[in-house]
C-alpha cells in the first residue's frame, strides 16, 4: 500500500516537473554551428546541412529524425556539439540552437536506418520564442474528415 501511494506521488511530481511535450511533424534543417575552438570566428556561408523532421516539441527541447547521425565528420550528439536548427511552424519559420542529447537508431536496415535524435534549446531570439511557445500552447486542430482532405465522414 505504501509502494503503491509512492507510485502515485512520484508520477504526479513526475507530470508537473517534465515539459509538456507536442507531437507535430514538420520539416527541419540541422546545420553545425561554430567549433568551440575557432573562438570568434564566423561560420562560411555555406556549411553543410541535413533535412530531417520533427517529431516532437516542448518548452527546453526538440525530438527529430534525420538520416544519419554524422554531418561530414562530426556527429551531432555529444561533444558539446552546437547545432542551428531552422522549423517550419504555422506561425512561421523559427530558427533556434540546440544540444544534441542523446539518439536512437530506428531503422531495421543499416541502408534504410533513420535516427531519432532529442536535443535540448540552448539558444532562441525573443521573437521566435514567442511564436514558438504561442504554438506549443495552441491546442492541435483535431482531424475529422477523412484522408486530411476535409470530408466528413458519414
Amino acid at each position: 500500500m505504501i509502494r503503491e501511494w509512492a507510485s502515485k506521488f512520484r508520477r504526479s511530481v513526475n507530470k508537473r516537473t517534465v515539459p509538456k511535450r507536442r507531437e507535430f511533424e514538420t520539416s527541419i534543417i540541422i546545420s553545425l554551428g561554430p567549433d568551440r575552438n575557432t573562438g570568434s570566428l564566423l561560420t562560411p556561408k555555406n556549411t553543410p546541412s541535413i533535412r530531417g523532421e520533427t517529431r516532437d516539441l516542448s518548452s527546453t527541447g526538440i525530438g527529430f529524425v534525420v538520416s544519419s547521425i554524422r554531418l561530414n565528420e562530426s556527429y551531432l550528439v555529444g561533444e558539446g556539439r552546437v547545432l542551428n536548427a531552422e522549423l517550419n511552424l504555422p506561425g512561421g519559420k523559427i530558427k533556434m540552437d540546440l544540444m544534441g542529447q542523446r539518439y536512437n537508431q530506428i531503422g531495421q536496415h543499416v541502408s534504410a536506418s533513420q535516427y531519432l535524435v532529442g536535443a535540448k534549446i540552448i539558444k532562441i531570439s525573443d521573437t521566435d520564442r514567442e511564436v514558438y511557445n504561442e504554438f506549443l500552447n495552441t491546442k492541435p486542430q483535431k482531424n475529422t474528415g477523412s484522408l486530411k482532405l476535409g470530408i466528413d465522414e458519414g
